[in-house]
Protein backbone atom coordinates (compact mmCIF):
# COMPACT_ATOMS: atom_id res chain seq x y z
CA UNK A 1 0.00 0.00 0.00
CA UNK A 2 1.73 3.52 -1.13
CA UNK A 3 0.89 6.08 1.29
CA UNK A 4 0.91 9.41 -0.70
CA UNK A 5 0.44 13.26 0.86
CA UNK A 6 -1.65 15.85 -0.76
CA UNK A 7 -1.91 17.96 -3.23
CA UNK A 8 -0.41 15.29 -5.48
CA UNK A 9 2.73 16.87 -7.33
CA UNK A 10 3.29 15.14 -11.32
CA UNK A 11 6.82 13.27 -9.61
CA UNK A 12 3.75 11.02 -7.39
CA UNK A 13 1.48 10.62 -10.72
CA UNK A 14 3.99 9.12 -12.72
CA UNK A 15 5.10 6.83 -9.83
CA UNK A 16 1.88 5.54 -9.71
CA UNK A 17 0.69 2.51 -12.03
CA UNK A 18 -2.80 1.21 -12.48
CA UNK A 19 -3.56 -1.49 -10.13
CA UNK A 20 -1.66 0.05 -7.56
CA UNK A 21 -3.32 0.58 -4.06
CA UNK A 22 -2.76 4.28 -2.52
CA UNK A 23 -3.96 5.22 0.47
CA UNK A 24 -4.49 9.29 0.01
CA UNK A 25 -3.77 12.15 3.44
CA UNK A 26 -4.32 15.68 3.31
CA UNK A 27 -7.39 18.34 1.33
CA UNK A 28 -8.64 17.20 -1.66
CA UNK A 29 -12.31 18.58 -3.11
CA UNK A 30 -15.39 17.42 -4.13
CA UNK A 31 -17.56 17.98 -7.08
CA UNK A 32 -20.25 16.08 -9.20
CA UNK A 33 -22.28 16.84 -12.29
CA UNK A 34 -24.04 20.26 -11.18
CA UNK A 35 -21.01 21.60 -9.50
CA UNK A 36 -18.48 20.71 -12.69
CA UNK A 37 -21.21 21.90 -14.96
CA UNK A 38 -20.78 25.38 -13.16
CA UNK A 39 -16.98 25.46 -13.25
CA UNK A 40 -17.12 24.82 -17.00
CA UNK A 41 -19.40 27.62 -17.31
CA UNK A 42 -17.38 29.67 -15.30
CA UNK A 43 -14.08 28.81 -17.53
CA UNK A 44 -16.39 29.52 -20.70
CA UNK A 45 -17.37 33.29 -19.76
CA UNK A 46 -13.35 33.81 -18.27
CA UNK A 47 -14.04 33.25 -14.63
CA UNK A 48 -12.24 31.72 -12.40
CA UNK A 49 -12.98 28.90 -10.42
CA UNK A 50 -13.99 29.31 -6.85
CA UNK A 51 -10.88 26.68 -6.37
CA UNK A 52 -7.51 26.55 -7.38
CA UNK A 53 -7.62 23.01 -8.71
CA UNK A 54 -3.68 23.05 -9.49
CA UNK A 55 -2.26 19.71 -7.90
CA UNK A 56 -5.37 18.78 -6.38
CA UNK A 57 -7.77 15.96 -6.71
CA UNK A 58 -11.63 15.68 -6.75
CA UNK A 59 -13.37 13.19 -5.59
CA UNK A 60 -16.60 12.59 -7.55
CA UNK A 61 -19.29 12.38 -4.76
CA UNK A 62 -22.63 14.11 -2.77
CA UNK A 63 -21.93 13.17 0.74
CA UNK A 64 -25.00 12.96 2.65
CA UNK A 65 -25.27 15.21 6.07
CA UNK A 66 -23.01 14.22 8.84
CA UNK A 67 -25.13 12.53 12.03
CA UNK A 68 -23.72 14.32 15.10
CA UNK A 69 -20.31 13.16 16.29
CA UNK A 70 -19.35 12.91 12.64
CA UNK A 71 -17.23 14.72 10.17
CA UNK A 72 -19.50 13.86 7.22
CA UNK A 73 -22.23 11.17 6.31
CA UNK A 74 -22.29 8.38 3.85
CA UNK A 75 -19.55 9.51 1.11
CA UNK A 76 -19.82 7.12 -1.55
CA UNK A 77 -18.22 7.51 -5.42
CA UNK A 78 -20.03 7.98 -7.91
CA UNK A 79 -19.98 7.38 -11.51
CA UNK A 80 -16.96 9.31 -12.96
CA UNK A 81 -17.97 8.63 -16.55
CA UNK A 82 -20.80 11.82 -15.87
CA UNK A 83 -17.80 14.42 -15.47
CA UNK A 84 -15.96 13.29 -18.58
CA UNK A 85 -17.12 16.06 -20.47
CA UNK A 86 -15.50 18.29 -18.49
CA UNK A 87 -12.21 16.63 -17.31
CA UNK A 88 -10.01 17.68 -20.06
CA UNK A 89 -10.40 21.57 -19.33
CA UNK A 90 -10.14 21.05 -15.51
CA UNK A 91 -6.75 18.85 -16.58
CA UNK A 92 -5.41 21.38 -18.49
CA UNK A 93 -5.99 24.08 -15.65
CA UNK A 94 -3.52 21.48 -13.32
CA UNK A 95 -5.77 19.01 -12.04
CA UNK A 96 -3.88 16.41 -10.46
CA UNK A 97 -6.25 13.34 -10.00
CA UNK A 98 -9.73 12.13 -9.63
CA UNK A 99 -11.36 9.35 -7.52
CA UNK A 100 -14.48 7.74 -8.48
CA UNK A 101 -15.90 4.65 -10.20
CA UNK A 102 -16.50 2.81 -13.41
CA UNK A 103 -14.66 3.68 -16.63
CA UNK A 104 -13.39 6.78 -18.22
CA UNK A 105 -13.66 8.01 -22.26
CA UNK A 106 -10.80 7.76 -24.30
CA UNK A 107 -10.92 11.52 -23.91
CA UNK A 108 -10.30 11.86 -20.71
CA UNK A 109 -7.55 9.16 -20.60
CA UNK A 110 -5.78 10.57 -23.26
CA UNK A 111 -5.85 13.67 -21.30
CA UNK A 112 -4.38 12.06 -18.08
CA UNK A 113 -1.82 10.68 -20.22
CA UNK A 114 -1.27 14.51 -21.35
CA UNK A 115 -1.22 15.70 -18.25
CA UNK A 116 0.42 13.56 -16.25
CA UNK A 117 -2.55 13.64 -13.85
CA UNK A 118 -4.02 9.89 -12.31
CA UNK A 119 -7.78 8.66 -11.99
CA UNK A 120 -8.74 6.49 -8.73
CA UNK A 121 -11.64 4.53 -8.06
CA UNK A 122 -13.10 4.35 -4.73
CA UNK A 123 -14.93 0.99 -3.47
CA UNK A 124 -18.66 1.50 -4.27
CA UNK A 125 -21.05 0.16 -1.63
CA UNK A 126 -18.57 0.97 0.67
CA UNK A 127 -19.52 4.90 1.75
CA UNK A 128 -20.04 4.74 5.64
CA UNK A 129 -16.22 2.87 5.75
CA UNK A 130 -14.87 5.57 3.40
CA UNK A 131 -16.93 7.94 5.61
CA UNK A 132 -14.20 6.69 8.44
CA UNK A 133 -11.21 8.32 6.72
CA UNK A 134 -12.51 11.81 5.68
CA UNK A 135 -11.31 13.68 9.29
CA UNK A 136 -13.30 17.23 8.36
CA UNK A 137 -15.90 19.00 5.92
CA UNK A 138 -16.28 22.34 4.75
CA UNK A 139 -18.40 23.46 2.21
CA UNK A 140 -16.17 26.11 0.29
CA UNK A 141 -18.21 26.73 -3.01
CA UNK A 142 -21.70 26.35 -4.94
CA UNK A 143 -23.40 26.19 -1.24
CA UNK A 144 -26.68 26.18 -3.57
CA UNK A 145 -26.38 23.53 -4.79
CA UNK A 146 -26.89 21.43 -1.63
CA UNK A 147 -24.90 18.11 -1.53
CA UNK A 148 -23.38 18.73 -5.05
CA UNK A 149 -21.71 21.70 -3.93
CA UNK A 150 -17.89 21.95 -3.63
CA UNK A 151 -16.66 20.60 -0.42
CA UNK A 152 -13.00 20.93 1.01
CA UNK A 153 -12.49 17.22 2.58
CA UNK A 154 -9.55 16.80 5.35
CA UNK A 155 -8.46 12.46 4.96
CA UNK A 156 -6.77 10.33 6.66
CA UNK A 157 -5.43 7.19 4.76
CA UNK A 158 -8.25 7.15 2.30
CA UNK A 159 -8.25 4.08 0.19
CA UNK A 160 -8.31 4.16 -3.43
CA UNK A 161 -6.88 1.83 -6.38
CA UNK A 162 -5.33 3.20 -9.43
CA UNK A 163 -7.97 2.54 -12.56
CA UNK A 164 -5.53 5.27 -14.86
CA UNK A 165 -2.28 5.66 -14.81
CA UNK A 166 -0.48 8.71 -16.34
CA UNK A 167 1.78 6.50 -18.70
CA UNK A 168 -1.97 4.94 -20.42
CA UNK A 169 -2.44 2.09 -18.62
CA UNK A 170 -5.98 1.52 -17.53
CA UNK A 171 -6.80 -1.55 -14.63
CA UNK A 172 -10.21 -1.99 -16.31
CA UNK A 173 -9.17 -3.01 -19.46
CA UNK A 174 -6.42 -5.07 -17.93
CA UNK A 175 -8.59 -6.41 -16.18
CA UNK A 176 -10.93 -8.05 -18.44
CA UNK A 177 -7.51 -8.70 -20.92
CA UNK A 178 -6.58 -11.40 -18.15
CA UNK A 179 -10.03 -12.63 -17.53
CA UNK A 180 -10.30 -13.70 -21.49
CA UNK A 181 -7.14 -15.22 -20.99
CA UNK A 182 -7.74 -17.03 -18.23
Amino acid sequence: MKQIQLPLTEEQCTGLRAGDRVELTGTLYTARDAAHKRMAETLESGGELPVDVAGQVIYYVGPTPARPGQAIGSAGPTTSSRMDAYTPRLLEKGLRGMIGKGKRSETVKEAIVKHRAVYFAAVGGAAALIAKAIRSAEVVAYEDLGTEAIHRLVVERFPVIVVNDAEGNDLYEQGETQFRLG
